[in-house]
């Protein structure tokens, strides 16, 4: 998955247009370095906790810091919403996962898919999608993290700013998420996840 998203972000550094024709600068879907030593950091943390502890840590994240830009952006937009709850709702037993896969495929990523406008909201929609699918996959975190900060960096500094701002803001974002599941994780775990980073 790593690899997978090492080259999805170097493709979006060469290929994400500009919105509506009034910008000359590319822009990327997702900021982060899935080689950077704090990327690493993270996924190594990540590796010693369990399924269980993941996906909570995932969902709990991006209700807490990603959902609120989707939502200042899209007030009347339930979508990436509704895929987090289908995934906290899958965690406790109540629903199966084909309801959350059609809720993160037909509701949340459509909602991404509609915002190529608003590319902070669509970072957000993206983040929120992949902080759900992690019930599914658990390597999905990493696209919390790279989703994530791109929703972070573009509602904070906009579209204009240079490399340096966005790669900054990113490293932040990897020191956050990772702090915020050093808070949970639960020492010794007695079940690891085996994740399947490089696939």
């Amino acid at each position: 998955m790593a690899h997978f998203l090492g080259r999805r972000i170097k493709q979006d550094r060469d290929t994400y247009e500009g919105r509506a024709g009034f910008m000359a600068k590319k822009l990327r879907k997702m900021l982060g370095d899935v080689n950077a030593p704090s990327t690493i950091a993270l996924m190594n943390l990540i590796d010693t906790q369990s399924k269980e502890t993941i996906c909570n840590w995932c969902i709990d994240y991006a209700w807490e810091k990603i959902l609120p830009i989707f939502e200042e952006r899209c007030p009347n937009d339930p979508r990436p919403r509704n895929a987090l709850i289908a995934a906290r709702d899958y965690l406790e037993g109540k629903v199966k996962f084909t309801v959350v896969k059609n809720v993160i495929l037909q509701e949340c990523h459509q909602a991404a898919r509609e915002l190529d406008a608003d590319p902070a909201a669509q970072a957000a929609a993206r983040a929120c999608g992949q902080a759900s699918a992690v019930v599914h996959t658990l390597s999905h975190s990493l696209g919390l993290y790279f989703y994530g900060a791109a929703a972070i960096a573009y509602d904070r500094v906009g579209l204009n700013e240079s490399a340096e701002v966005y790669n900054m803001i990113a490293e932040e974002v990897c020191a956050d998420i990772t702090a915020a599941l050093q808070a949970v994780a639960v020492e010794d775990e007695p079940n690891p996840a085996k994740i399947k980073w490089y696939c």
